[in-house]
């Protein structure tokens, strides 16, 4: 599997090196689906060049990215390219790794059901295969690679890319078992964007779960182990920040970082569903719907983990793919990131309902973002009104996706304990419904 997986990374490395070197790798740049406030390459290089006069990057209303990335950048500055394709490279190995670590822990659950009864046998059909799962891994690190999503985000040098990075090395060492790692990880993409804050819930239960400690809240064992995670996480993002304050010897990042994530003062279009809202919302009302914008990340947090706190990887892939819908400032980077975890579940297709209309509304979607950001742009011949009725749509269609496959998994976790036939208590066939 080494071989196909050395390939792919060849023929990922020659697509982007082949368009960083075309004339498109500008256009890209200035794409608003492709970049944001938060990671354009542009206002890195605007804080690099006010920390090379010696003046706080966080001086003017320009950048706003954290002091380690413009401390990282300001070493690298000329190797950029190779630093982008780079972090893409990591971030496909490490998703290959996690995967293929996670399917043998699937496939190994699975034995010992099987060789328990615990499975009715007229769902035997719905067991996975170790041929089935052989090829999953390197189809993640396909999916990663070569999506159109992640290729633009890194010809447009959006540091999207870093934060998929971060997130996929968490992933692997959680799904590793390592909870010192896994908690130093979320640290760091928390501390890069805030939102990663709500993948602590589902590290901590598979953390727990690897251990065979019950969730519990009884039991001594739970809260001392989520104590000591919680402790590793919360010391990591203080390291960080401390670090951070030495480094620009002020608190200035703070509210420039951060403050921009939640305040959203910048209504620059994105693929988000923000900008609109508030470029039409009287002031006096936009703190209380700001807070509930930013709830919206975090309010399915608890309702989730309550529901698969038994299936703390697909909780991961829910949570992501959260995140890149409602956060404040989102790019087609994002979406890459859980879009490629869709391999992984593909022994749901049987269950999913709208698979086809959600895949043509986004390939369509996709296609129509700069076909209206012309017309309203430069032809003007259309307003905002059309191109924010298309980012709805795109949302919309992503909501309907996650929403398809959490319904999917559901089902067939039902299935596997009650049966694939379901009968009503006259014997008649009964149908399943998600409440």
């Amino acid at each position: 599997m080494a071989t196909p997986l050395t390939l792919l990374l060849i023929v990922a490395v020659t697509i982007r090196a082949a368009l960083f070197r075309s004339s498109l790798a500008d256009l890209i740049a200035e794409r608003v689906e492709v970049v944001s406030p938060l990671n354009a390459w542009k206002r890195v290089v605007e804080g690099l060049a006010l920390l090379d006069l010696g003046i706080s990057p966080y001086s003017g209303d320009v950048f706003h990215e954290t002091p380690l990335i413009i401390y990282l950048f300001h070493f690298v500055v000329d190797y950029a390219e190779v630093t982008f394709m780079i972090a893409d490279g990591i971030t496909a190995v490490a998703l290959y790794i996690a995967v293929k670590d996670y399917n043998k822990q699937v496939f190994r659950r699975q034995k010992y059901a099987l060789e328990a009864d615990r499975y009715p046998l007229d769902c035997l059909e719905l067991i996975r295969s170790p041929k089935e799962m052989y090829y999953i891994p390197l189809k993640v690190a396909m999916f990663y690679l070569l999506n159109p999503f992640t290729i633009l985000s890194c010809i447009a040098k959006s540091t999207c890319g870093l934060n998929n990075a971060v997130l996929a090395l968490f992933i692997l060492s959680t799904i590793k078992g390592s909870a010192l790692l896994s908690g130093i990880f979320l640290a760091l993409a928390t501390y890069q964007s805030i939102y990663p804050l709500t993948l602590f819930a589902p590290a901590l239960l598979y953390l727990l779960q690897r251990l065979y400690i019950p969730v519990n809240l009884r039991r001594p064992s739970f809260w001392l182990f989520t104590l000591q995670y919680a402790f590793m996480y919360l010391g990591s993002l203080f390291i960080l920040v401390c670090l951070s304050f030495f480094l620009l010897g002020s608190w200035d990042f703070f509210p420039s970082v951060y403050g921009f994530i939640l305040s959203v003062p910048d209504l620059t279009p994105n693929i988000g569903l923000f900008w609109y809202f508030f470029a039409e919302m009287f002031e006096h009302f936009r703190l209380f719907f700001l807070c509930v914008f930013q709830i919206n990340v975090f309010f399915y947090t608890i309702p989730l983990s309550i529901k698969l706190k038994e299936h703390p990887v697909f909780l991961i892939f829910m949570q992501i793919a959260v995140i890149s819908i409602f956060k404040s400032y989102p790019t087609v980077g994002d979406i890459s990131l859980y879009l490629a975890f869709l391999p992984v579940w593909s022994h749901l297709y049987r269950f999913l309902r709208n698979i086809f209309l959600v895949s043509c509304v986004l390939l369509a979607c996709s296609a129509l973002f700069p076909v209206l950001w012309h017309l309203w742009i430069y032809a003007g011949s259309a307003n905002s009104n059309f191109y924010y009725a298309i980012t709805l749509l795109f949302n919309v269609a992503q909501i309907l996706l996650v929403s398809d496959y959490f319904y999917a998994y559901l089902r067939r976790e039902h299935h596997l304990t009650h049966g694939l036939y379901l009968k009503r208590k006259d014997g008649s066939e009964a149908t399943l419904v998600l409440k």
